[in-house]
């Protein structure tokens, strides 16, 4: 039996290769250690094999693969595998069929299991891995294709110089409970409730003993008034008001609910309104930020909710699968690699279990 080793590489999308044999499977498939003769004589194979025994060693063999498939499936790095097949030999007994499909059975464990390339037919590009530009801030793309030098170091130097050195913690607060009764906005004032859930989350906001950088808010009346009241607990921090991050329809939701369905418009001119917001206020620390910030925006539940789908990278679709409290706390942090970690979703336990609402 002679031995034949086919070498199969998977690719990443970053079109680099790198293969690793599997010299288990080898060993398996050829009857000694090696093939130099030993001492004395000539290398011999064995002249008959049973069928069991034939099956037993491509079963290994493709065990082995499937073993690798694993492995690698669940990695970043390139992996690659090979296995081996034996050449056939009249003494086996097989027909041609039989052997095509021997050989090929490991290597068609490989193929299955693995994802290729992108680009092309085999399957789907793998999903859910994170976008580092995701804020178009990621110093390596900040070169716009121009030569920044003669050399690479230039270039290097250039990256070096652009990545940010701060953390940006976000504190996304919902508005206080108001009268859904209004006609207009104007008239969507708080409630006598609401007025109390706004100096709760005043107070717990002082007691977190942060300094605050700036203090934003949506345009409209019910996040005016909470943020007025908020205001109180942390004084000296500037108030800054943003008709961007008013209420509104960020995106049609899935699934989607019967109670609530705006109009297609609504969500055309909502969405862009939204997203321009979270562009505006939702990104890694700039250059010349030297110290970690800390940002409330007082705004809506609409808002925060697809914000935190567009900065965790998650489907915007599922902003309507979180519920939020009003005057709830909802924290986000952003590392200077671009990192996001949502470090409280919602956060209402520091009210008494009465004051607590949600619409």
């Amino acid at each position: 039996m002679r031995a034949r080793l086919l070498v199969c590489y998977a690719y990443t999308s970053n079109y680099v290769v790198s293969p690793y044999l599997v010299p288990a499977a080898l060993a398996l498939e050829t009857e000694e250690e090696s093939s130099v003769p030993p001492p004395g004589g000539q290398c011999k194979y064995p002249t008959e094999l049973s069928r069991v025994e034939r099956i037993d060693r491509y079963s290994i063999i493709n065990m082995v693969v499937r073993r690798l498939c694993g492995l690698a499936g669940g990695s970043a790095v390139l992996v690659a595998a090979a296995a081996v097949y034996a050449e056939s030999r009249d003494s086996f007994g097989e027909k041609s069929g039989e052997q095509r499909t021997r050989r090929w059975g490991a290597i068609g464990s490989l193929y299955a299991a693995q994802k290729w390339r992108a680009g092309t037919d085999e399957t789907e590009p793998r999903k859910g891995r994170w976008d580092s530009n995701w804020d178009r801030r990621e110093p390596a793309y900040q070169t716009n294709g121009k030569k920044r030098g003669t050399d690479a170091n230039d270039t290097e130097l250039f990256v070096e110089n652009k990545k940010p050195k701060a953390t940006r913690h976000i504190l996304l607060i919902r508005h206080s409970q108001y009268n859904l009764n209004g006609h207009s906005d104007k008239d969507r004032t708080l409630t006598g409730l609401g007025q109390e859930q706004a100096e709760l989350t005043g107070q717990r906001l002082a007691t977190l003993g942060l300094k605050y950088d700036v203090l934003i808010h949506s345009s409209m009346t019910r996040a005016v008034e909470t943020a007025n009241i908020i205001s109180k607990y942390i004084p000296g921090v500037q108030k800054v008001s943003c008709d961007l991050l008013r209420e509104g329809a960020p995106i049609e939701p899935d699934p989607p609910i019967n109670h609530w369905k705006p109009d297609s418009v609504q969500y055309y001119e909502d969405g862009a309104r939204i997203e321009a917001a979270f562009r505006r206020y939702i990104h890694r620390a700039e250059t010349n930020q030297l110290e970690d910030t800390y940002e409330i925006i007082i705004c809506h539940a609409n808002v925060i909710r697809y914000f935190v789908c567009r900065a965790l990278q998650f489907p915007s679709e599922g902003w309507l699968r979180m519920g939020l409290n009003h005057g709830s706390i909802t924290w986000l942090t952003i590392r200077p690699s671009g990192r996001v970690t949502l470090r409280t979703l919602g956060d209402s336990g520091f009210m008494p279990a009465e004051k607590v609402t949600r619409s």
